[in-house]
């Protein structure tokens, strides 16, 4: 920081001499606007830390402003402009609000334009009427959606952030340093929040650190008021003139967030159970007893569009259950979550691609390749009844022969039928098997891709996460070993001796080789780019503690190991917390999980093939009277005549299987994104590695069983019409 003071320093006496110079030219006062100056560092770490999408949202706020101008009351204005600063977002009140009425507007013209152009169907127009008029006031919500998305994920890092300032400030009473401290050791957000705290005050903004922090904590009065507590807790300690209640205070901070974040959590388990029912019901039960009924209701309609029942159960039910969903996640409190080491560390991002070594070298895979592969494929496979049927292939079947089957044998493989719209299908058992294939490529394609972006850096951040369980132990060692005041080389061999075998120990044993074979300094041992211990166990925390090592055994081994001692204290009592934070959600995350796993794939399976039996029974029987009015007598002819034209051809289990098995897919991820929310916070990784497992044995239990049960039914309902021949 003296180098950038000394560099704006310089600027500013620059920007002085030429403002005089233009004043004498042009005999004008200039005004200096020293308050417009903004950190090009802050412009450069947001640009290149927020998600590309929010940039295009801001983007469009910005076209919608100049075409359609709504500026919203001082109320709306005054809240709109807060969840704007929160996260972060380069824009105004005004072009969010015109964003959510101009974006429905094009959702409306440029939908009901295709649509209709590809279905003439009214249908679509009123249903791109009502989704756009539903739109207005999520759209107009999105800046409280990214604000509370930000303070979800910054509040994951709180007890962290605690952690890290009263870490620092017991061996250095300076809470701008601490500040910086945790900045370095946080992921983003809150790292991009500390940062604003210290550039607020590097550019002016702000003439001292603690203005600019209060100002800050100021922000999650709403929300968060222990962290607010803690953070004037670790500055009450720099005013303490005895050491002994200087560090009390600090233990107070850490002491405060993690006694309160329990309680808080303790209070939205509690409140989850009625949101979590409700999305249960809307999201998993509701639907699939609907799906039940479906299929009879249609069998009475001949005129039945897939793609209007595609567009309710596709497009309308998933957004429902969305945004239910969001808004549940949104009233999570402060919690203790982990961060995708990944996005920290750019070093392992590598890892995110299929490696394959051949030879010396490894060749990096991007998994979009292989899921896009399985999604052309399978997904091809599904389509191959479509397209015989296009190019004019002709029916065959399968079993006994039967007169009645368009293809002459009891199981016909497309079985187009005859209506009065034309030709409709395909009815055919192997057509509905095949369709599976379409639910299987989509579903494998998009878990493989996310369980193998996934994979290995979640096998790397689990072993540090091991690590990290074991190291507050080994501090705990090799604070006593340095309080016997042994120099810290000989301190972590000795560590490394003792704890041999285990992570910990592998970890100080790399410490150590560095230090005798390739004579590094303890800094360098720990913390050098190639060779230092840190590459082969990534953990903020870790990283955190041995920066209190070597900083504090500057001033002596006694002080490095009252720092450890206390480090080790601290990184129990964190673990400590999450442990009960994570039974406190165990009920309703098993819960979700099971529906996840297990009960919606099951049930949805078996609804396909009961529908699969009711449409075949109904076909058949449809046929069966339609010969028996041709050749019965007159009385009776004509009423099975009448009852034979009650019955409609319905909808295709072809069809009629991959929307449902979409639906599967969709709530798969809308449930597991739920539960990882709940349980983890903010964590992309561990949510990317859940979609990956969840999606690929959901979409194959799934097949599996509507596979299972459309064969199996389909042999009970021939065995019935045979029995019920006229």
């Amino acid at each position: 920081m003296p180098g950038n003071s000394i560099d704006k320093s310089k600027l500013l006496s620059l920007m002085e001499s030429y403002r005089k110079n233009i004043e004498k030219e042009l005999g004008s006062h200039v005004t200096r606007t020293t308050n417009r100056i903004s950190s090009l560092e802050y412009m450069e770490f947001k640009q290149e830390y927020l998600p590309a999408h929010l940039g295009y949202y801001e983007k469009s706020c910005a076209l919608s402003e100049k075409w359609f101008k709504i500026k919203p009351d001082k109320k709306k204005e005054a809240e709109l402009l807060e969840a704007i600063n929160i996260a972060h977002l380069g824009i105004t009140p005004t072009g969010a609000l015109s964003f959510s009425f101009v974006a429905p507007l094009f959702i409306f013209l440029f939908g009901t334009f295709l649509s209709y152009l590809a279905f003439q169907s009214f249908f679509f127009i009123a249903f791109f009427m009502i989704l756009s008029a539903s739109l207005i006031m999520p759209f107009g919500k999105i800046p409280f959606f990214l604000a509370n998305r930000w303070r979800l994920k910054a509040s994951n890092q709180m007890v962290l952030c605690i952690f890290y300032v009263v870490t620092y400030m017991r061996h250095s009473s300076n809470i701008e340093k601490a500040i910086e401290f945790a900045a370095d050791h946080l992921a983003t957000p809150l790292s991009l929040d500390l940062k604003k705290v210290l550039w607020d005050v590097e550019t002016e903004k702000y003439s001292t650190v603690k203005e600019s922090l209060d100002i800050y904590l100021n922000s999650w009065k709403k929300w968060n008021i222990e962290f607010i507590e803690a953070f004037h807790l670790a500055e009450s300690s720099l005013y303490e003139a005895e050491e002994s209640r200087r560090l009390g205070s600090l233990d107070k901070a850490l002491d405060v967030i993690l006694e309160e974040t329990f309680e808080k959590m303790l209070h939205y388990a509690h409140n989850l159970t009625g949101p979590i029912t409700m999305l249960h019901m809307l999201g998993v039960i509701l639907p699939i007893l609907g799906l039940v009924i479906l299929p009879l209701v249609v069998s009475f309609m001949e005129n039945v569009n897939p793609m209007h029942i595609a567009v309710l159960y596709n497009i309308a039910l998933p957004i429902a259950v969305y945004f239910i969903g969001k808004n549940v996640l949104a009233k999570r409190p402060t919690g203790y979550g982990e961060s995708d080491i990944s996005e920290d560390n750019p070093e392992l991002r590598k890892y995110r691609n299929y490696i394959v070594k051949i030879g010396g070298k490894e060749v990096q895979i991007n998994p979009i390749h292989f899921s896009i592969f399985i999604c052309v494929v399978l997904v091809f496979a599904g389509l191959i009844p479509l397209i015989m049927h296009v190019i004019g292939l002709s029916d065959f079947g399968f079993g006994d022969r039967d007169t009645l089957s368009p293809c002459g044998q009891k199981y016909c493989f497309m079985e187009y039928r005859k209506s009065t719209l034309g030709e409709k299908g395909p009815y055919g058992l192997g057509a509905s098997i095949m369709s599976l294939f379409v639910v299987l490529g989509i579903g494998l394609s998009i878990g493989v891709y996310f369980k193998l972006r996934s994979r290995n850096v979640i096998k790397i951040r689990e072993r540090a996460k091991k690590l990290e369980l074991e190291f507050a132990g080994a501090l705990y060692q090799l604070g006593n070993r340095l309080g016997d005041n042994l120099p810290v080389e000989i301190a972590v061999d000795k560590v490394a001796a003792v704890m041999e075998g285990t992570i910990s120990g592998n970890f100080f044993r790399l410490v150590s080789m560095n230090i005798k074979r390739m004579g590094m300094s303890i800094e360098g041992a720990i913390f050098d780019p190639e060779h230092g211990a840190l590459v082969a166990f990534p953990s903020n925390l870790i990283e955190s503690s041995m920066k209190v090592l070597t900083q504090s055994v500057k001033k002596g081994p006694l002080i490095a190991a009252q720092a450890l001692t206390n480090v080790s204290r601290y990184i129990k009592e964190i673990h400590r917390v999450d442990e009960r934070l994570k039974d406190l959600m165990a009920d309703i995350v098993s819960s979700m999980t099971s529906q996840v796993k297990f009960l919606t794939p099951a049930i949805a399976g078996v609804v396909i093939g009961i529908t699969s039996m009711t449409t075949a029974i109904l076909g058949k029987l449809t046929i069966q009277m339609q010969k028996a009015t041709s050749g019965g007598e007159a009385g009776t002819g004509g009423a099975l005549g009448s009852f034979g034209s009650f019955f409609k051809e319905g909808l295709p289990t072809y069809y009629f299987q991959i929307i449902v098995g979409i639906y599967v897919i969709q709530i798969t991820y809308i449930l597991t994104i739920m539960a990882n929310g709940i349980l983890n916070g903010e964590d992309k990784l561990r949510e990317r590695y859940d979609l990956g497992r969840f999606m690929i044995s959901s979409t194959a239990l799934y097949c599996a069983i509507a596979g299972g049960v459309m064969i199996l039914f389909n042999i009970i309902a021939a065995s019935i019409l045979d029995a019920a021949a006229f």
